[in-house]
């Protein structure tokens, strides 16, 4: 059966960590991505930090997608996710998530975490298709803007560790399918 639109191919892209000279490619792609971007000194900042690791996806030569992430003795958590926007809905945001998913084990790191704006539907909605459950709404959460965010966390099968207190509703719930 017909959707009526057109399934775009997936883009087989290569995942390597983060050098230097990717750093132009990676300021435009968050530039591109977000209203409250990150600046080169933060990436340096972040990534100068022990347990800070970063990762692009290429297309050829070109840096299309980025993520940054802390490692944590039980958990992955993503500080900055993002994908050039002309190159969304091809798989490539997918193949990030799966290679950090990847990552975990059940006898170390069992979850991935990150924090989405409330008014990110877009990240929302592609986070849950990843497996990801949203488990908490941490007020007042981003300084630059006072927005909430949804916790959001992917669980290693079999993990039982909840970062959360209690079940959190929220508005995602409304798009899940029963």
């Amino acid at each position: 059966m017909s959707t009526g639109r057109t399934k775009k191919e997936q883009l087989r892209v290569h995942i390597r960590w983060m050098i230097r000279r990717d750093m132009p490619e990676v300021l435009q792609t968050e530039q591109e991505s977000f209203e409250y971007s990150w600046t080169e000194e933060d990436f340096l900042r972040c990534l100068r930090q022990r347990n800070c690791i970063g990762m692009v996806a290429e297309q050829g030569e070109k840096v299309i997608g980025f993520m940054i992430y802390e490692l944590h003795k039980s958990k992955l958590h993503i500080m900055n996710f993002a994908v050039l926007p002309a190159y969304r809905r091809f798989g490539v945001g997918a193949q990030m998530a799966a290679k950090l998913i990847s990552k975990l084990s059940s006898h170390r790191r069992t979850r991935v975490t990150l924090a989405v704006r409330e008014t990110n539907l877009a990240a929302q909605l592609f986070f849950r298709v990843q497996g990801f459950r949203a488990t908490r709404v941490m007020r007042s959460y981003y300084e630059d803007s006072g927005e909430d965010a949804f916790l959001m966390q992917y669980s290693f099968a079999g993990d039982t560790a909840d970062d959360s207190d209690s079940e959190a509703v929220n508005r995602i719930s409304q798009f899940e399918e029963s």
